[in-house]
């Protein structure tokens, strides 16, 4: 099983988060391409606060895919998510230490998801240094 991570960037964080990431887990769900080899989780960047329930909402999306699943296969449906919105959010994703944000025209970009499939394919942990940006970010 690999597992990656999928945020909104900063940025396009907002009051809409959550329902842009169930979104997200509706359209994989229904991605005929996956053949169903993608299991989603929520989860709450943040800690829940002393003397509240619970937490805020959920930012962070954990899929868990199938051995069966290639990356390339969920980044083309990631970035035809992405690009089907009206207002496309910068997506960032996550697998061990890696983090690459692909902003919506770097999903218009072969290049880019190639890169990106090149990245998230690779079995050792690979950072991207401090406050670089790969996948076509701005």
């Amino acid at each position: 099983m690999t597992d990656v991570r999928v945020e909104l960037a900063a940025a396009d964080r907002d009051a809409d988060t959550e329902e842009a990431l169930r979104s997200l887990l509706r359209w994989l769900d229904r991605d005929e391409t996956l053949g169903g080899a993608v299991r989603g989780a929520f989860a709450a960047s943040a800690e829940p606060v002393p003397g509240h329930m619970g937490t805020s909402g959920f930012d962070i999306l954990q899929l868990a895919l199938g051995s069966g699943l290639s990356t390339a296969s969920l980044a083309v449906s990631l970035f035809q998510w992405q690009l089907a919105r009206r207002r496309a959010p910068a997506l960032v994703l996550s697998k061990g230490e890696l983090r690459v944000e692909v902003t919506p025209e770097g999903a218009r970009d072969a290049e880019t998801l190639r890169r990106v499939v090149e990245l998230l394919d690779r079995r050792t942990a690979v950072t991207a240094g401090d406050g670089e940006r790969d996948g076509g970010a701005a």
